[in-house]
C-alpha cells in the first residue's frame, strides 16, 4: 500500500454494538499509524446502521476512549444512522441500471436449497426471473454476473474471489427496510474520499463485494490492508460476542503498548512507564505494517 503524503485518507469505523476492546484497539492503532506515518488524515465513522443492534451510550463511550487514548481524527464524526436517505438514493440508481431485483425468499427457504459460500448460503437465484403476480419483494438483491474480483492486499497479498460462485446475488436492501452494510460502507468511503482502508482480516471476504459495487457505481476503490484479528484460546475472534473486556480510560498507555506488541512492533519495556504522548511518538517513529505480512490471526497471549 503506497504511502502518499497529503493525499492519504484513512478511517476507523467501529460499530456501537458495545464498547471498544483490545481487538478493536489493534485495528484503530494500525489504521491510525498508517495514516499518520503517511502524513495523511484519519477519519472516524460510527457504523450505527443497524438500530436493533446498537447499544445505547456505546457511541459516546467509544469517542471518550479514543480521545483518552490520544487518537486525533480529522473533521466531524460521521454517523451512518444520519445517512439512510443517501443510501436509498444509490439503491434507486442501481435499480435504474437494472442491477437489482426483488426477492421474496425467506432465510429458511434459501438455507434449504443453497450451497455454502464464504459468508453463509449462496443465493440460488430463485427470484432472478421476476416475482409471480401478487407477490411482493421482501428484499432487493444485486444481480451478480460471472465476475472474479482480484486485488493486492497490503498485508495479506494477492486476493481473488469468484463472486457468483462464493457469494451469489447479495442483499442490498433488507426485508426490514435497512440498507446492507456492503452498500453503506462503499458510499461512505467514496464520499469521505477514503484512499486506504486498514481493518481486520475478518472483513477479507467482504472486500470483493465492495470493490464490485465501487465499479458498478463508478466510485474509486481505495487500497486495502487487512491486519490479523485477535483471537482467544479457542481460536474465536475477540469480540463483544465472545465477552471481550472493554477498554478502560485508565491505563491507556499500557493498553497501547500491549496493542503495539501484538502488532509485532516490539516496543521496549520502558514504554510501559511512558505517557500516552510518548507511546505515540515512539510508535510513529517505528511503525511498520510489513511485520504483519500474511498473518490472519494473533492469539491474545502472543
Amino acid at each position: 500500500m503506497a504511502l502518499t503524503p497529503a493525499s492519504y485518507r484513512g478511517r476507523f469505523a467501529p460499530s456501537p454494538t458495545g464498547d471498544l476492546h483490545l481487538g478493536s484497539l489493534l485495528a484503530a492503532v494500525a489504521s491510525y499509524l498508517q495514516a499518520k506515518q503517511a502524513g495523511g488524515s484519519w477519519l472516524l465513522r460510527i457504523e450505527d446502521l443497524d438500530p436493533p443492534r446498537t447499544v445505547p451510550g456505546a457511541a459516546g463511550r467509544i469517542l471518550r476512549v479514543l480521545d483518552a487514548y490520544g487518537f486525533e481524527w480529522s473533521g466531524e464524526v460521521l454517523y451512518q444512522s444520519d445517512r439512510h436517505e443517501r443510501y436509498l438514493a444509490e439503491i434507486e440508481r442501481l435499480k435504474s441500471m437494472g442491477r437489482l431485483y426483488g426477492c421474496a425468499c425467506t432465510r429458511k427457504e434459501i438455507a434449504a436449497i443453497a450451497h455454502a459460500g464464504v459468508d453463509g448460503p449462496v443465493y440460488p437465484g430463485t427470484c432472478r426471473g421476476g416475482l409471480p403476480a401478487g407477490v411482493h419483494p421482501r428484499a432487493w438483491r444485486l444481480r451478480v454476473d460471472d465476475v472474479v474480483i482480484g486485488y493486492e492486499d497490503g498485508v495479506q497479498g494477492w486476493q481473488q474471489q469468484d463472486l457468483a460462485r462464493l457469494v451469489g446475488d447479495f442483499v442490498l436492501l433488507r426485508a426490514d427496510g435497512l440498507v446492507a452494510y456492503q452498500l453503506a460502507v462503499v458510499v461512505d468511503d467514496a464520499e469521505q474520499g477514503i484512499t486506504d482502508v486498514v481493518r481486520g482480516a475478518d472483513l477479507l471476504d467482504s472486500t470483493p463485494r465492495q470493490i464490485h459495487l465501487q465499479q458498478l457505481l463508478d466510485f474509486p476503490s481505495p487500497g486495502y490492508a487487512h491486519i490479523p484479528v485477535l483471537v482467544n484460546d479457542n481460536g474465536e475472534k475477540l469480540s463483544k460476542q465472545t465477552l471481550a473486556q472493554p477498554l478502560m480510560v485508565d491505563g491507556a498507555a499500557t493498553a497501547l503498548v500491549t496493542a503495539l506488541r501484538l502488532l509485532r512492533q516490539s516496543p521496549p519495556e520502558s514504554l510501559l512507564r511512558a505517557s500516552v504522548a510518548e507511546v505515540w511518538e515512539w510508535a510513529l517513529a517505528h511503525w511498520g505494517m510489513a511485520r504483519l505480512a500474511g498473518e490472519k490471526a494473533i492469539a491474545i497471549d502472543a
